[in-house]
């Protein structure tokens, strides 16, 4: 970890997390460890072993890296709106301050359960949790989406209509440089069907599998609210059927565990919006697209020098592959 300019950076992130936690909760809190998990181009996730006045207390540490992306703090404030709605979530406990020498993020509790998704989709311990899995994500959409405006009033989302989103993804597809016969055709083909009205709910924006945290009975919180924004209902319904997020189990197309009319049944009878099919498919596609230029971004990243990485260049290669379930959506319908 880092933030501070203390050599001993383990030792004294570990006593200022026990210092923001202690004052958080109001109890005696010691920090055993902090190991690292994963990391990237905007977080960084630790695991911290802590004890509550002397009991176990797992936690999660997430902290923002640079300036790409949600600040954690806003990250946190709408994490903890979203579990006050019925959206399953790690509860939040705390939240750095800049005088906590621990830079920009927050403390969470830590989930019981399996995030890679290639295991709970293939595992024979989590059958039961896949054929729950779809009502529950329906549900956990529908939660997230009636979430008050009012209640993220100060969050600053972003938003926009829905057509203005995709001018925005567009300009972005311009900048790589590249010409994409499939990009281009799919681009023309979701500007001419999206909508222009306003912005109407609160979107998660990366509700996908690899993003949930699955225990043996299903859903047990949903992670990484970063890319979170005001917009369709749609869009979160759509990006959720993308095939990458299948992980291999293409013929099921809600997440490589559903199918799309159940689905939406859920999501209807958990008080979601009601569901045109036709908008949902739109936003599969333009959500395939989004994929795509997270591909690009990649790939740009590693060809450009600003970071070199075999990883960015082999997800790079991806591009012909978007460009493959492009064309068979817009023959086809699905995938």
């Amino acid at each position: 970890m880092h933030g501070t300019d203390d050599a001993d950076s383990g030792t004294g992130d570990a006593a200022r997390l026990g210092a923001l936690l202690s004052r958080a909760v109001r109890a005696a809190v010691a920090v055993e460890s902090v190991t690292a998990l994963s990391g990237g181009a905007s977080s960084a996730t630790f695991a911290v072993d802590a004890a509550r006045d002397g009991a176990p207390w797992p936690l999660i540490f997430q902290r923002g890296e640079g300036s790409v992306g949600m600040p954690k703090r806003v990250q946190a404030e709408l994490q903890r709106i979203a579990g006050g709605h019925g959206v399953p979530v790690a509860p939040v406990v705390a939240i750095a301050s800049p005088g906590d020498g621990l830079g920009d993020g927050f403390v969470m509790a830590r989930v019981d359960g399996e995030t890679l998704a290639p295991r709970w989709l293939r595992g024979d311990d989590f059958a039961a949790a896949r054929a729950a899995m779809t009502a529950q994500c329906g549900t956990a959409l529908a939660r997230i989406h009636a979430i008050p405006l009012a209640a993220v009033a100060g969050l600053a989302l972003t938003g926009g209509t829905a057509r203005e989103q995709c001018a925005a993804l567009f300009a972005l597809y311009r900048g790589f440089g590249v010409d994409e016969p499939a990009f281009d055709l799919a681009f023309a083909w979701v500007a001419a069907r999206l909508g222009d009205h306003p912005a109407r709910v609160v979107c998660h924006g990366d509700f996908r599998s690899g993003n949930l945290i699955v225990d043996a009975v299903g859903l047990a919180a949903v992670l990484d609210w970063e890319l979170a924004h005001l917009g369709d209902h749609h869009a979160d319904l759509g990006w959720l059927c993308v095939n990458a997020w299948r992980f291999g189990q293409w013929q099921h197309p809600v997440g490589g565990f559903g199918d799309r009319a159940a689905l939406y049944a859920a999501y209807e009878a958990a008080g979601g919006a009601a569901v045109d099919p036709r908008q949902a498919h739109v936003w599969e596609v333009y959500g395939t697209l989004r994929w795509g230029m997270s591909c690009l971004q990649l790939a740009d990243d590693h060809l450009s020098g600003r970071v070199r990485s075999v990883e960015r260049a082999a997800i790079g290669r991806r591009v012909s592959e978007v460009a493959a379930d492009l064309l068979w959506l817009l023959e086809y319908g699905s995938i």
